[in-house]
């Protein structure tokens, strides 16, 4: 009888335990996003500043003319301080479908070029993934990795170093001239 019952209750464990399939047809449930109080409207024609981007991305009293997500070292989790930032972006992405944004991965010096280049697309596609979920396009992104080509601060130290790990997001609308 000990023999039978291991093998039942390890089955019984196992079906437990498993997942169901979500439907791959979209008909999943809705997504709720939370922005918190940062209202974007979408874009007028007459609302771009001379180098052709809307005002909102660079009047320096709007939150969207803050387009770097910093990271911790050798992490590419996006901090808690930065999610109202990155909800902000994905929120002017969803609302003004013709503009798209490069999201480029970056790191401080320390590390090899192969495992600064692999962190700073993880960096970019971190920044990618939570602008997706918040209910950005797939083809509104795309992440690249800079490794530490493109120091911010060409200093050595903490401080420099840490103005280096970062992911910046670039954008270009559809009515835009130029390419990332």
């Amino acid at each position: 009888m000990n023999k039978l019952l291991l093998p039942a209750l390890l089955s019984l464990f196992v079906l437990a335990c498993s997942t169901t399939p979500l439907p791959e047809d979209g008909t999943g449930a809705p997504v709720e996003t939370r922005g918190g109080s940062t209202a974007v409207t979408p874009v007028a024609a007459g609302d771009l500043d001379a180098s052709g981007l809307p005002r909102a991305l660079t009047d320096p009293a709007s939150t969207l003319s803050q387009r770097s997500i910093y990271f911790d070292l050798d992490r590419y989790e996006i901090k808690g301080e930065y999610q109202s930032l990155v909800a902000a972006h994905a929120k002017f992405l969803v609302d003004n479908r013709g503009f798209k944004v490069l999201i480029q991965g970056n790191t401080d010096e320390r590390g090899s070029r192969e495992y600064n280049l692999a962190l700073g697309q993880k960096r970019a596609d971190a920044v990618k993934r939570s602008l997706l979920l918040l209910g950005a396009r797939e083809d509104q992104l795309e992440s690249v990795s800079l490794g530490k080509e493109k120091p911010r601060n060409t200093g050595s130290g903490e401080e420099a170093w840490a103005e280096n790990r970062r992911a910046d997001i670039l954008y270009r609308g559809a009515d835009l001239r130029g390419e990332f």
